[in-house]
């Protein structure tokens, strides 16, 4: 016989069995046990962790000072390796993008600019020559940065739809067409209206206001110059004297050493490669070159201007016998892989001011393993900062332009001073700096090399990176300032901060 406590105890457990529905037909559930909330617990903590793991890899500055310091990047397990380096590209109105380039019969006078513009502006293919790659060999036009920067960008790993977790935004407009299109123009109203637009149009944006455009890019087509037009008058457009666009980087093929946000970015060569494979094929072979010129000169003379030397280089190169120079032959100066021929079979490559400080044909002879010799600081060491090193007599021979134009220098006589050890190094350096300054193509895929675009993105971003870091302190960072001092903030080493006496000064 069972005792009065046990039959208690059952009858409470059967009570308890029943309680649960039994107004509503008695329904026998069964309460969890409770290892199941301990495995629901667990799955719930494994799952955070994992989150967190995922969310704090990479950048973790730039991900803490995003415009939205609330906003979550999507859940992923492992590593995400794109935080820190999501871009976000603007759906520009096409009359700031499309129209212009539609345009393309108008913007040069006299030329057919719309054959530049295929291949996404690398241009017609070029056919196998003596000078040139069998593959990937275009005939690029040194205008054409814009496009070229929007379909790498279209086909960008990182590219992001939510502004929130970007480490940089990019305002794909096409300045430099714009600017072809209306430079001549006498009415300033009328050649800035396109400008006005872009930067009201920018103002407006939610993007924008988030950090006043601080963490905005463009590209610029061409150079500096022909944007910074004062409100006197006078050359070009104005708009990068607007406010807004004063807070973005842009990035330039010359940059003004007294401005204090552009940078200048190579002039695109002929050479696209689509594989590591390609560019190592190519460096191997112009280590292996003949170079039977001591020298060669890729360029016209400029009659009667007082800002470049080249009519004492044509005829210092003309009265020797180790200087090659383009021929006299119709249609040479625009052959491609003729001035390809002609860098390649020198041993330097003199790249004195033109037009304006910088040449395409700097990125040629880098392209042909050809040591550049310079004659003003600008034409180089003060504009590519990002992409070539620091210390300038490792890769290139610097002779001051008024020592040529009115001491009379021998180009040669300094050329041959240099030992062959050193210029074998000098060589090697330039090979080796071939990848960073030109542009790869876009569909390439696998390739483990950075190219001109690779490094200009990523010194955006740690520029924006560093601005995002000073607002979240309060404070504005400072990495230049606009004015005579302006260059010597990007020749400033890692780390340091404040500017002084510098060998440039006399030239700049």
């Amino acid at each position: 016989m069972k005792s009065c406590s046990a039959m208690s105890m059952e009858s409470n457990a059967a009570n308890d069995r029943h309680s649960v529905g039994e107004g509503s037909g008695g329904v026998n559930l069964l309460r969890p046990p409770r290892i199941f909330f301990l495995t629901m617990l667990s799955i719930v903590f494994w799952a955070l962790i994992f989150y967190f793991i995922s969310t704090m890899q990479g950048n973790m500055a730039s991900l803490l000072l995003k415009p939205s310091a609330f906003s979550l990047t999507p859940f992923r397990f492992g590593r995400d390796r794109c935080v820190g380096r999501y871009i976000y590209m603007y759906d520009l109105p096409p009359r700031f993008t499309a129209d212009l380039a539609r345009e393309c019969g108008k913007l040069v006078i006299g030329m057919d600019m719309c054959k530049p513009m295929e291949n996404d502006g690398f241009g017609p293919p070029l056919p196998p020559g003596d000078s040139l790659p069998e593959k990937g060999a275009y005939d690029t036009d040194q205008y054409m940065l814009e496009l070229i920067y929007h379909a790498r960008m279209r086909r960008y790993e990182c590219l992001t739809a939510d502004p929130s977790i970007a480490a940089a935004m990019y305002v794909p407009f096409y300045a430099g067409f714009d600017a072809a299109l209306n430079l001549m123009k006498s009415n300033l109203s009328a050649r800035d209206a396109l400008p006005r637009d872009m930067a009201d149009w920018l103002v407006r944006r939610p993007e924008w206001r988030a950090m006043g455009g601080r963490d905005h890019f463009l590209v610029a087509g061409r150079g500096t110059w022909d944007f910074v037009r004062g409100e006197g008058g006078g050359w070009g457009s104005a708009f990068m004297t607007y406010p807004a666009v004063r807070n973005t980087t842009v990035l330039t093929i010359e940059a003004s050493p007294w401005l204090g946000n552009d940078f200048g970015v190579p002039f695109p060569s002929h050479f696209h490669p689509s594989s590591d494979a390609d560019v190592l094929r190519w460096q191997d072979r112009m280590r292996r070159q003949d170079r039977r010129w001591l020298r060669g000169f890729a360029g016209g003379s400029r009659p009667g201007s007082k800002r470049t030397v080249r009519a004492q280089i044509i005829e210092q190169c003309g009265s020797s016998s180790s200087c090659t120079m383009f021929a006299s032959a119709t249609g040479f100066h625009n052959s491609p892989d003729g001035i390809m021929g002609l860098l390649e079979s020198a041993e330097f490559c003199v790249e004195p001011c033109g037009d304006s400080y910088t040449r395409k044909s700097t990125f040629d002879a880098i392209l042909a393993g050809c040591i550049p010799v310079f004659f003003h600081p600008i034409s180089a060491y003060i504009q590519y900062t990002w992409h070539l090193p620091r210390d300038y007599r490792s890769y290139s021979v610097f002779i001051p332009q008024d020592d040529v134009a009115k001491r009379n220098a021998s180009i040669e006589e300094t050329l041959r001073k240099i030992p062959p050890a050193k210029v074998a190094r000098m060589r090697e350096e330039v090979i080796r700096l071939i990848p960073r300054v030109m542009y790869r193509d876009p569909a390439a895929m696998d390739v483990t090399f950075k190219d001109a675009f690779d490094v200009s993105v990523d010194a955006v971003i740690d520029r924006v990176a560093k601005r995002r870091r000073a607002a979240a302190e309060g404070r504005e960072y400072q990495d230049s300032v606009d004015g005579p001092a302006s260059w010597k903030y990007d020749l400033l080493e890692h780390g340091h901060k404040d500017i002084g006496p510098h060998e440039f000064d006399p030239y700049v």
